[in-house]
């Protein structure tokens, strides 16, 4: 798949074969919140700090969501569900791979929890969205979380490690689960799914240390890179912070070099 391998190295490091991927669809999710009200400036902010990619949805696209500045990847993501919904786990699909197309996208996504009660849906969406991606060519990123009233900890590696497997066997070609909290455990993750694994950020940290130690811990597993949120675009410093995270995941920096980058931007 020559136009499949082209568009992935649009959101991937071709050198390092890792990724920086920056998702920024949380206004449907959670509404306008800090970061995303002027979601231009924050798009430039983390492209100008290395960003492979960033993921939207289609609306965004539509208005315009870049100022200026350097390029980024895009990925377009075709799945939502509010908190304000009585189950917001039950995400739906708002989005087609042809309206990624035409929107220009060098990838699309999608998010499933796993264990939710409205699983089987999601996983059927995903098999199609697959299908229908492989036929363009087009990168998938599936977004595996394990959520629902038979999880008992969304960050147990037994049901992190099923939940990329999961999105590999239907798929997928880059799978973002949870960070399981070391790297003995993320390796597990890493081993038992056989495309590149990612992982997600998670709320806002509460230091700059937790984020980049997490970082550092994913990728001694033999994890592909991240998709930072709210720990990128709501950091004091988007710019920075993302360029810390570059060449932590591309480069080898050490966690000490990249917070002394932090702390002098």
């Amino acid at each position: 798949m020559v136009g499949k391998q082209i568009r992935l190295e649009r959101i991937m490091n071709r050198n390092s074969k890792r990724t920086v991927i920056v998702p920024m669809d949380h206004g449907i999710t959670l509404g306008p919140i800090p970061g995303l009200i002027d979601a231009k400036k924050t798009v430039d902010a983390v492209a100008a700090g290395g960003a492979n990619a960033i993921i939207i949805h289609k609306g965004l696209v539509e208005a315009g969501h870049r100022g200026g500045g350097k390029d980024v990847g895009l990925i377009v993501h075709l799945s939502a569900s509010t908190i304000l919904s009585p189950d917001p786990n039950a995400k739906v699909l708002v989005c087609t791979v042809e309206e990624a197309i035409r929107l220009g996208a060098d990838a699309v996504s999608i998010h499933v929890n796993i264990g939710s009660d409205d699983e089987k849906s999601m996983l059927k969406d995903l098999g199609d969205t697959a299908k229908k991606a492989q036929q363009w060519g087009l990168p998938l990123v599936a977004m595996m979380y394990t959520r629902g009233p038979k999880i008992k900890n969304e960050y147990d590696p037994a049901v992190v490690k099923h939940a990329a497997r999961i999105g590999a066997e239907l798929g997928a070609d880059i799978v973002k689960v949870a960070y399981t909290g070391s790297a003995d455990s993320f390796a597990e993750v890493v081993s038992g799914c056989f495309v590149p694994v990612v992982i997600a950020g998670g709320e806002k940290m509460e230091t700059d240390r937790q984020v980049l130690e997490m970082v550092k811990g994913s990728l001694e597993a033999g994890g592909a890179g991240v998709s930072i949120g709210r720990n990128a675009f709501q950091h004091s410093k988007p710019e920075q912070i993302v360029r810390a995270i570059s060449n932590m995941v591309h480069e080898g920096w050490s966690v000490e070099e990249a917070l002394k980058l932090v702390e002098a931007g």
